[in-house]
C-alpha cells in the first residue's frame, strides 16, 4: 500500500491574528503542505461544512473555491481567539462523527498549564506555544500519517465486509428474490408489447397472402396467340 505523499496534505490554519496566520500559513508551505487559512472558528466550521450551532456533520468533503474536494488532515488553531476559541473549536470537531478523527493542534502565546492539560484532555494531539517554528511543525507530521494509515484500514475493512455480506447465503437468496421480483414486474409489459405487435403482424401476412393468390398474380398473360392449322 502507497501512502500519501507529504505534498498531499491539507492543513486548515486558523488564527484571528493576520500576523501569526501569515506566519503559520508560511510554515506549513515550507513543509510542502497545502494550506487553508481562515480568521475565526466559525469560518472555520463553515470550511468544514459545520453548523456553528449544531453537531450536524458535513455531507462532502469541502475546499477553498467550493469548486473541488478537499480533505483536511489537520487543524492547527489559536487558542485565544474572539466568538469561538480555539478550545470550543476543539469540542465542535471531537464531537462530530465524521470530524472527529482530524488531528487538531492548539497554538497560543501564554503558557497555561491547565489550559494545555484541558485541550490535550479534550482531544488536542499537540499544544504549541507561539512563535511557531518549524521544529514545531515537524512533530505534526506522524498524527496526519497515523490518521491517514486508520483510515485506509477502515475503507479495506468496509471492503471486506461488503465481500463477505456479498458471498452470504442470504444476501445472495435477497438478491435471487429480487431478481425475480424486478422480472414479474416486467413480464407484464413484455406481454402488452407482443399484443401490441401480433395485429400488425397478423395484417402484414394477410395483405402476403392478399397479394400471392391475386388473380393478375396467377391469371398467365400472352403478348401474342400462335394459330396452327
Amino acid at each position: 500500500m502507497v501512502m500519501a505523499a507529504e505534498s498531499q496534505f491539507h492543513v486548515l490554519a486558523v488564527d484571528d491574528s493576520l500576523i501569526d496566520r501569515k506566519l503559520i500559513e508560511k510554515l506549513l508551505k515550507t513543509s510542502s503542505y497545502q494550506v487553508t487559512a481562515v480568521d475565526s472558528g466559525s469560518k472555520a466550521l463553515e470550511f468544514l461544512r459545520l453548523n456553528a450551532n449544531d453537531q450536524s456533520d458535513p455531507k462532502t468533503p469541502v475546499s477553498p473555491n467550493n469548486n473541488q474536494e478537499v480533505e483536511v488532515n489537520l487543524i492547527i488553531t489559536d487558542y485565544c481567539m474572539p466568538g469561538m476559541t480555539g478550545y470550543d473549536l476543539l469540542k465542535k470537531i471531537k464531537e462530530s462523527s465524521s470530524l472527529r478523527n482530524i488531528p487538531v493542534v492548539i497554538m497560543s502565546s501564554e503558557n497555561v498549564p491547565s489550559r494545555i492539560s484541558r485541550c490535550l484532555e479534550e482531544g488536542a494531539e499537540e499544544f504549541f506555544l507561539k512563535p511557531v517554528s518549524l521544529s514545531d511543525l515537524s512533530r505534526i507530521k506522524p498524527h496526519m500519517m497515523k490518521t491517514k494509515l486508520k483510515d485506509q484500514k477502515q475503507e479495506i475493512k468496509e471492503e471486506l465486509e461488503k465481500q463477505e455480506e456479498l458471498k452470504n447465503p442470504e444476501f445472495q437468496l435477497q438478491h435471487q428474490q429480487l431478481q425475480q421480483h424486478h422480472q414479474q414486474l416486467l413480464l407484464p409489459q413484455e406481454k402488452l408489447q407482443e399484443q401490441q405487435s401480433l395485429p400488425q403482424s397478423n395484417n402484414n401476412k394477410r395483405k402476403a397472402m392478399e397479394e400471392t393468390l391475386s388473380p393478375d398474380r396467377t391469371r398467365p398473360r400472352y403478348s401474342s396467340i400462335a394459330t396452327f392449322v
